[in-house]
This record gives structure tokens, C-alpha cells and sequence, in this order.
């Protein structure tokens, strides 16, 4: 998990300069809700990325407060406020034009890159929608055989657990063709002279 929340940090510090508490409570939000990341993780994270030169740390006001809701134990390593330095924007960049599957086939991965879309170009942000498709559609299909194979052998229980395995997965084809419909509109808007894209609505659910 160290890139994914190395990536993670850098984009959040794109938007602003933040202390520690801030950072950990707004990378719930980046990783998933779900994914809670301690201090455990964080701070160690800062420092690595503190030697490499991609932050660094800004004096904050000394009578500033952490918010109410912060835990005891945060003390002073949570008041320091880290900021971006020109070499962690330019790894920003680097992560966020990635269009490779490191981009798409992680569902983590690829989370982080759609929080980040508002700081990604156009046409990164369709080839990196384009391959999460392409993946969750491979895993449909799998799970398509795999409970074709298995509906005789298993128990009501499993093929219903399976079921809802295979809904789950054609909900996030229809979610992610939305979102290409969507990109696509866009920059035909933007670029009235350019050829429409192929249809989407090919893909099946």
C-alpha cells in the first residue's frame, strides 16, 4: 500500500497544505470508507516521503487548534502542517497520468485515481475509465461461468452469495459506461469537430 498512499497524500497536499490529523481524516474519504489508515501508517509514510524531498514542513500558526474531534494522543506531531514540494508535485503528476493497468485493474487504485480526476487530463481520465471496464467486464465473465459451472453443485445459499456477487459487478459496468458516455459528451462539447466515439451501449450487462 505504500505508492497507493503515497499517491494519496500528494494529491490531497495538491489541494492544500494540511497537519497530520486533517490528512488521515480526508484519506478515509480517498481510499474508501472503509479503509481507515492509522497513525501507524501515516506518520511513517510522511517521513519516507519527508527524506525523499516530496513534502516538507510549514510553520502554522502556534495558537492554531486541532479540531475538537481529534484524539488525545495526536499531540504535537499533529499540529505540524506538511505541504507539497515542487518535486512531490511533479510525482503528483507522474501518478496521475498513469494509464497503465496499475491504473485500473486494483479497485484501490483506481479509486484513488477517480478522486483525483478534477487534476486529470481528459483524455487520461477516458483511457483509465475505458481499462476499469474492460477488468470489471472480465470479472463478470467470470463469474458467469464459474455460476453456470456451479449452480447444480452448490446450495441455495452459496448461488444466491454468488448471485449478488455477479449484480454487484454488472452495476459497476452500467456506473462505469455512464461515466465514458458522460467524458465523451464532454469533450465533443469541448471539441465540436471531433468524431464521436464508439458507442457504448455495446457493452452488455
Amino acid at each position: 500500500m505504500g505508492e497507493l498512499l503515497e499517491f494519496a497524500i500528494l494529491g490531497l497536499l495538491m489541494r492544500a497544505p494540511m497537519h497530520g490529523y486533517e490528512l488521515r481524516k480526508q484519506l478515509a474519504g480517498v481510499l474508501g470508507g472503509l479503509r481507515s489508515i492509522s497513525y501507524g501508517s501515516l506518520y511513517p509514510a510522511l517521513k519516507r516521503m519527508l527524506a525523499a524531498g516530496l513534502v516538507d514542513t510549514v510553520d502554522a500558526d502556534p495558537k492554531a487548534l486541532l479540531p475538537a474531534d481529534a484524539p488525545p494522543l495526536t499531540g504535537r506531531r499533529g499540529k505540524v502542517v506538511y505541504a507539497l514540494t515542487a518535486e512531490g508535485e511533479q510525482r503528483f503528476h507522474t501518478l496521475v497520468s498513469q494509464t497503465g493497468p496499475e491504473a485500473y485493474d486494483d479497485e484501490g487504485r483506481f479509486g484513488v485515481h477517480l478522486a483525483f480526476f478534477g487534476s486529470t487530463a481528459a483524455d487520461v481520465r477516458l483511457r483509465i475509465l475505458e481499462g476499469r471496464r474492460r477488468t470489471v467486464e472480465q470479472q463478470r465473465d467470470g463469474l458467469r461461468a464459474a455460476l453456470a459451472r456451479t449452480r447444480a453443485r452448490v446450495d441455495r445459499y452459496t448461488l444466491e452469495l454468488q448471485r449478488h456477487g455477479l449484480d454487484g459487478v454488472d452495476r459497476e459496468v452500467r456506473w462505469l459506461s455512464e461515466l465514458i458516455d458522460r467524458e465523451r459528451n464532454d469533450s465533443n462539447r469541448a471539441d465540436p469537430a471531433a468524431p464521436p466515439g464508439p458507442d457504448s451501449s455495446t457493452s452488455t450487462t
